[in-house]
């Protein structure tokens, strides 16, 4: 298998049609949905979700977490 660097300076000798659709293809690839973290975020939002109604966790109000009236 090539290394990175190799694989970088073949790409950089493609024409820029060719190169852009290596750049997006690896783009694409990095957006991929995970299931397993997806379920993990979903669970501790619900964790989240039961701390904040139960008053075990308080909320901030937008202002104060953007520094800016909105």
């Amino acid at each position: 298998m090539e290394s990175s660097k190799a694989l970088l300076e073949k790409a950089l000798r493609l024409k820029p049609q060719e190169r852009f659709v290596i750049v997006e293809g690896l783009l694409l690839s990095l957006d991929e949905p995970n299931k397993e973290i997806d379920e993990i975020w979903a669970v501790e939002a619900e964790k989240r979700l039961a701390a904040y109604r139960s008053g075990k966790l308080k909320g901030i109000p937008v202002e104060e977490v953007f520094g800016e009236k909105i």
